[in-house]
């Protein structure tokens, strides 16, 4: 079951790539159908195999031989692997299914935010939809907290955009939406490990000189990170921190 749910993330990884490579230049997911970027020849099945392909067609089109980025497999790759550890850890159930859904949303919204410094409304839109949908069953015993996790991490923000200007209008929703999905408490922690993580990342950048203090990092990977780090361990990393520190 495990190998199934593996196969099936590098599937929903391949078409992450394309929802990345789209969705920045408004261009529809759907139609039309994948082709390829420097020729345009439409893809079919055999071209289209996760993973796996872009090593049997040594990462170029079949049909004109350009280079395709090494991006494709490893998002596919990411996706695959996360999905299995999801697996591992809820089993087969309605966490799983959210937490996949929000998994792959946060790898799209960190590529994208990676490569164009925003995060598309449409995209914490979706994530807001797909948690309501879902949470009115998983969080039936206490919506007041999840309320209040959207409140505190979108308000949080916000308020850091408006003395700081070092956040976007996409950082501040993505916080809500996570605010929403993990409640007060799990969106305290997103915040502290989110700014961690960007202080250490930040810290290794300026050192082996690939970025300076100037230089405008986008913040969405580290929210994305900071909220990877919950869906997996959050509960173990709280109890260890209530029982040293309470």
């Amino acid at each position: 079951m495990i190998i199934f749910v593996f196969i099936l993330g590098l599937f929903i990884g391949s078409f992450l790539n394309v929802c990345i490579y789209r969705i920045p230049v408004g261009k529809s997911v759907v139609f039309p159908p994948s082709s390829c970027a420097s020729c345009g020849h439409q893809l079919n099945y055999i071209d289209m195999i996760p993973f796996i392909g872009y090593f049997i067609f040594r990462g170029r089109c079949r049909y004109c031989k350009a280079s395709y980025s090494i991006q494709y497999p490893l998002i596919e790759l990411l996706n695959g692997l996360l999905y299995a550890l999801l697996f591992y850890k809820y089993g087969l159930s309605l966490y799983m299914l959210l937490y996949g859904i929000i998994t792959s949303l946060l790898i799209v919204i960190s590529i994208i935010d990676l490569k164009t410094q925003t995060i598309p409304d449409g995209l914490n839109l979706f994530g807001v939809i797909i948690i309501v949908f879902l949470g009115i069953y998983l969080f039936r015993d206490n919506y007041l907290t999840h309320l209040f996790g959207f409140l505190f991490g979108f308000v949080l923000f916000l308020l850091i955009a408006m003395i700081t200007n070092a956040m976007g209008g996409g950082d501040i929703k993505l916080m809500g939406v996570l605010g929403l999905l993990f409640g007060l408490t799990g969106i305290i922690f997103v915040t502290m490990m989110s700014f961690i993580y960007g202080a250490i990342i930040s810290i290794i950048l300026i050192a082996t000189k690939k970025a300076t203090r100037k230089d405008y990092i986008p913040f969405g990977p580290f929210i994305a990170i900071a909220a990877l780090t919950y869906i997996f361990y959050g509960n173990e990393l709280l109890s260890i921190y209530f029982n040293i520190f309470l």
